[in-house]
């Protein structure tokens, strides 16, 4: 059963590119989408539904080894001449033999504000995480903060974003357990972050499409206590709604001393 549910996920024609969405990522979204003859990726009145669906998967199959990996995002967003708003999924399941190695889902509710000074604007976002691979039991959040398109184009975007956030967290981790730290327990805990997000954005002669995104979440009261995500891709437009993609996505957790790296190549599938 393992083999068949494997095979049919390689046959999903969609690319995964990361496990979360960043505060921002919508700047991304509207320079894609909006269709107007101004230059700026924002000035339009008309608005605009974007949605996008990517999946993949991996199956490996050996005399002693036995493992596969599904990658899953969902994202839908509502782009306006003064304001955006973003939700997307993901989900990354994998095992290795009998042992689970991923059970990572993320939920993320991002909104921009465009209606202050130009290239300005305020984030505002809400996320849910629950990660096998980072140790992560249950982890909420939800900030906002001011930021800055440094190049705001349809065809290529520089942003840079800042504000506080606060975070609760329920972990299973090792950081506390005995002398060598290999005491598995409970850890919950109440913080605040600051996350400093950098996002681009650029197509080169409607057909190359570079993306990069990353951006870190240090604890205000131990600023090694952080969470760091970079995320980037390459896609080749096939056809207007297709295109060939390969990825990476990397994430690390200090406070579960936890990291994880996720390469993908396929199709990407967008509108």
């Amino acid at each position: 059963m393992k083999r068949i549910i494997g095979l049919l996920c390689l046959l999903i024609p969609v690319l995964a590119i990361g496990q979360t969405i960043d505060p921002g990522d919508i700047a991304r979204d509207s320079a894609i989408a909006v269709k107007t003859n101004s230059d700026s990726s924002h000035h339009t009145d008309t608005a605009h539904f974007h949605y996008n669906y990517a999946g993949t998967g991996t199956l490996n199959n050996t005399n002693y080894l036995h493992s596969f990996v599904v990658s899953n995002a969902l994202k839908f967003s509502l782009l306006e001449q003064s304001s955006a708003i973003s939700l997307t999924n993901n989900w990354v399941y994998g095992r290795q033999n009998s042992v689970l190695t991923n059970n990572d889902f993320s939920s993320s509710l991002d909104i921009g504000i465009y209606k202050t000074l130009k290239h300005f604007y305020y984030w505002g976002m809400a996320n849910y995480t629950t990660s096998v691979s980072l140790l992560i039991h249950e982890q909420e959040q939800i900030g906002l903060g001011p930021g800055y398109n440094i190049i705001d184009k349809k065809t290529a975007v520089l942003l840079v974003s800042e504000g506080p956030l606060y975070e609760r967290g329920d972990l299973y981790d090792s950081l506390y357990g005995g002398p060598t730290g290999d005491i598995y327990q409970r850890d919950i805990y109440h913080e605040f972050r600051n996350s400093f997000h950098l996002l681009f954005h650029w197509v080169v002669n409607g057909k190359y499409i570079f993306d990069g995104s990353g951006f870190i979440q240090n604890n205000f009261s131990n600023w090694s206590d952080y969470n760091l995500r970079l995320n980037g891709g390459v896609s080749i437009k096939l056809q207007k709604w297709l295109a060939l993609t390969a990825a990476a996505a990397y994430n690390e957790f200090t406070r579960t001393r936890s990291r994880n790296t996720l390469m993908t190549f396929g199709l990407t599938v967008a509108r």
